[in-house]
């Protein structure tokens, strides 16, 4: 695998879909059963409590569990994904998440608390294994995809991911919204499985450090293996680098609003007086969430690897620009004058679509997501640089930790303030907004740290290269 991936990256022939195409089918399953508890917040809602309005608080702690589980199963998932095979370790957390979301269907409509807690235990099950998955992720395209291809990989995979949420969302609102949401549970969980299996079977797990500049030479001999671990020295020189504390600092403080943004908008355009209902939503997220995310992930991701081949710094700067583009974009939403609606025509597709409003809307929704994509396809391969083949897995799930704990936070927060603020989305946004300032001022002194940490990783893996050689020539 390793000298086909090789031959793939020197003839400028690499393939994405040909490797990642069950991966692409997989996680975008995953990650519409991951969105599925914020996109369908309001409708979870109705189906625990039928008859009373809209309980923030109680949705808001499901997602936080959401959140708060995983980041910390995630820290073990870490470990293991750096000694083990993550291939395995994929399949494994597949079945057993497929099994949790089909398990929902399950549950006694109407019953609230009760039902609540229901959720709430398959929730936790849920999102104990779906910890490992996005660390399993990166620690296995480190070694699969050459580093010219790296924004592309997490374009690619963030286009698929966005598609199967997006178009996901459109069908989990029409079963919902007519009562056959046993059956998309049910149906979410059957393909997550079938999924995972087709990942299992299709997917070649090559070496450890298969990728790595220094080290491609030498783990071409089948007789070679990359079996280095982390030590106190490595741990400091590396995964505690200035540039991977900024990360772990910004993960945190993004996530807070990003965690809280679906729970915000959502109830905010789909409750009185506004009442868009979730049908014309999925369908409004199509149009310009949709194509803006397909749009920046790919145009973003060939341009990044474009400009950042030989100056990988440049990053950083696209990061910057994303999370204030991205977040100023969003905020600006609900300080338009939307229209008060009765129920029917919140139903409406046509006569929303003429409202000047709803297109001023969208082109909003279009340029914070086109922007914030920048992200996605720069923040995996800057972090991938930083940190070496063995901590893939380890680094991941630390930045995954606090990012889960921002968001958790923020699900938790959101409901805390419309609460306090009598249901104020537009002061209540504004709070949040604060706390993506940090993160901000972190990745600017971040310009100054990467060149050196990078530099510092990049002269263990020549270090590790000559042991690997001098070991070559001792066996023969």
């Amino acid at each position: 695998m390793s000298d086909a991936i090789s031959t793939d990256s020197e003839n400028s022939e690499f393939s994405l879909f040909k490797h990642f195409w069950s991966l692409y089918l997989l996680g975008g399953f995953q990650s519409l059963a991951y969105a599925g508890f914020m996109i369908l917040v309001v409708p979870l809602s109705l189906i625990m409590w039928p008859d009373e309005p809209y309980h923030a608080l109680e949705i808001g702690i499901l997602v936080s569990v959401l959140f708060w589980v995983s980041s910390l199963t995630g820290l073990l998932f870490g470990i293991l994904i750096d000694k083990f095979s993550r291939k395995k370790i994929i399949f494994i957390i597949s079945i057993f998440r497929s099994i949790c979301i089909a398990m929902l269907g399950f549950a006694i409509e109407g019953q609230g608390y009760d039902t609540w807690i229901y959720f709430l235990v398959f929730v936790s099950i849920f999102a104990a294994f779906a910890g490992g998955s996005w660390p399993s992720i990166i620690s296995l395209s480190n070694d699969i995809v050459p580093k010219e291809y790296r924004s592309r990989f997490f374009g690619a995979l963030g286009v698929w991911m966005g598609l199967f949420v997006t178009l996901g969302f459109l069908v989990a609102s029409f079963f919902v919204q007519y009562g056959f949401w046993r059956e998309y549970f049910f149906g979410l969980g059957a393909v997550i499985f079938i999924s995972g299996v087709v990942f299992f079977f299709h997917t070649v797990e090559p070496k450890r450090g298969a990728q790595q500049e220094e080290l491609k030479h030498i783990l071409k001999h089948e007789d070679v293996e990359y079996d280095f671990k982390i030590n106190m020295e490595t741990l400091r020189k590396t995964m505690l680098s200035k540039t991977n504390i900024a990360a772990l600092i910004e993960g945190i403080s993004s996530s807070i609003l990003m965690g809280s943004a679906t729970l915000l908008v959502l109830p905010y355009i789909q409750t009185p007086p506004h009442n868009l209902s979730p049908v014309f939503t999925a369908v409004f997220m199509v149009l310009f969430g949709l194509t803006a995310g397909l749009v920046g992930q790919i145009v973003f991701g060939k341009l990044s690897d474009k400009l950042c081949k030989d100056h990988p710094i440049r990053r950083i700067y696209f990061i910057i620009i994303s999370i204030i583009g991205g977040f100023l974009g969003f905020i600006f939403i609900f300080f338009i004058p939307l229209p008060h609606l009765t129920v029917e025509q919140g139903n409406d597709i046509l006569f929303l679509l003429s409202l000047p409003t709803v297109w001023v809307m969208g082109i909003l929704m279009f340029i914070s997501n086109a922007v914030g994509t920048l992200f996605m396809v720069n923040q995996g391969p800057l972090l991938q640089e930083i940190n070496l083949p063995e901590a893939q897995g380890k680094m991941t799930s630390w930045n995954q930790l606090l990012e889960n704990i921002g968001m958790g936070i923020g699900a938790i927060l959101v409901g805390v303030l419309l609460y306090v603020t009598g249901t104020n989305y537009q002061l209540t946004i504004l709070i949040l907004t604060v706390f993506i300032i940090p993160g901000i001022i972190v990745w600017i002194l971040t310009l100054n740290w990467y060149p050196k940490d990078a530099e510092q990783v990049k002269k263990i893996l020549e270090e590790r290269a000559k042991i690997l050689e001098s070991r070559k020539k001792e066996s023969l």
